[in-house]
């Protein structure tokens, strides 16, 4: 019986990510995902080549954008015979993608493969109410002109042309990401100052990045952009702390649009591979993905609804041999900066540990001064599906600059889900 081959990310790419509404606004997942993809492609000059996959998924999308994998893959300069798969899980898509390829890379089924994400919540779909949906259909099935005309009119009212836009709201409970993280802070007694420091630290942090050039090969310009339109290196304590709670505005709300992600547009990848495949072009690999876990909470009866990383985590290390503290990097996606303070209080909580982990003693602390180190979404934006591979992109990078190392990537998504993976290079 033989092991599993190694699986190498040998880089990625992205597109600066932007507010709503801005540079992006008229293009969609679809011409952001082909500039991504293609912009990857010049980079590992990959014209022509055939590849075993391309993973790539949105969030918000529309009804023509079901096969987007295989139509931007087609756009990309890729051979066409590069099969595509789209898929979805929230925040956490193009990390699950990277897992996808890793896990047919790892069991022989391909040799190399493409994961990646894009998102827009500028080009929503918009959707109007079922009485006009099945007015239409109606229509489309007449035959004659009178007779579509007829079915058009009878019995019309304009509420029927009343739209209804995506939410944000989880199904099951009504509420939003941010007000289920607001219960959150609260359980976990997280203070405002607490998170307006975590959020300055995101800015400054991906500020200096900037300026040191490390997201120079990772950022390719488009569209007038050359760095994420959200970054404030300019940000203070003082300007933060002027904000209004932006979810529980009650005098005991705390999160606010400084220390939560904006709505946000941008797309990533990054590509994965065989060593054989690797030496054959010879490229060189920067990290190896070597766990992954994935897991989910209760979120309906009262646990926290982005909490599942805590555990998937736990169960990750188990799996790795591991402790918390073994690793010279965290990546920990700052949907909310209470979000990445509540996972890392409850791993330090003894009580957590035990009766929700199952652990004889807690997970620890982290270094803070290893935590996102080149900032983190709070400072850089949040396409969903596009989250997973620019982190899995930036600490790659990390490891390879270091040397040697280890880095964990945590990602908690709607639905009461995490996913979470352990990049290791030397």
């Amino acid at each position: 019986m033989t092991s599993s081959p190694r699986v190498a990310i040998l880089g990625g790419v992205r597109i600066p990510f932007c507010r709503n509404n801005t540079a992006y606004a008229d293009i969609g997942n679809f011409g952001m995902a082909v500039k991504t993809l293609g912009a990857l492609v010049e980079k590992f000059q990959l014209y022509g080549e055939e590849l075993g996959e391309v993973a790539f998924g949105a969030v918000i999308k529309h009804a023509s954008d079901w096969n987007l994998a295989r139509e931007a893959t087609l756009s990309s300069g890729l051979s066409p015979l590069t099969p595509g798969i789209t898929t979805a899980r929230a925040c956490g898509t193009s990390l699950d993608n990277t897992l996808i390829i890793a896990n047919k890379i790892a069991a022989g089924q391909i040799e190399a493969g493409i994961a990646g994400g894009a998102d827009t919540t500028s080009d929503v779909p918009i959707v109007y109410s079922k009485a006009l949906q099945q007015r239409l259909l109606n229509v489309n099935r007449q035959k004659t002109p009178l007779d579509k005309f007829k079915a058009a009119v009878r019995g019309f009212s304009f509420g029927e042309l009343k739209p209804s836009f995506p939410g944000v709201a989880e199904p099951r409970t009504g509420m939003s990401m941010g007000d289920h993280c607001e219960l959150m802070a609260k359980q976990w007694k997280i203070s405002r100052g607490d998170q307006d420091q975590l959020a300055l630290a995101s800015h400054q942090k991906a500020a200096a990045a900037y300026a040191r050039g490390f997201f120079k090969d990772l950022v390719v310009p488009f569209r007038g952009l050359e760095r994420d339109g959200f970054l404030r290196p300019d940000s203070t304590l003082e300007k933060l702390a002027t904000l209004k709670p932006a979810f529980d505005k009650s005098p005991s709300g705390t999160l606010t649009a400084g220390n939560s992600t904006g709505l946000s547009d941008g797309a990533s990848a990054v590509l994965l591979a065989s060593e054989p495949w690797i030496a054959a072009r010879g490229l060189k690999a920067q990290a190896y993905i070597t766990h992954a876990r994935v897991a989910a909470v209760d979120f309906v009866k009262g646990e926290g609804l982005l909490m599942a990383p805590t555990i998937a985590v736990s169960r990750l290390l188990d799996a790795a041999g591991l402790t918390l503290q073994d690793f010279d990097f965290y990546e920990i996606h700052e949907a909310f900066a209470a979000q990445v303070l509540c996972t890392l209080r409850a791993w330090e909580s003894a009580e957590y540990c035990k009766n929700r982990l199952g652990k004889d003693a807690p997970l620890g602390s982290i270094d803070p001064a290893k935590l996102n180190v080149n900032g983190s979404s709070l400072a850089l934006g949040h396409p969903f599906a596009a989250t997973g591979t620019r982190i899995v992109a930036t600490l790659a990078k990390l490891l390879e600059e270091k040397g040697s190392g280890r880095g964990l990537i945590s990602i908690c998504t709607a639905g009461g889900m995490g996913v979470t993976a352990i990049l290791e290079r030397g």
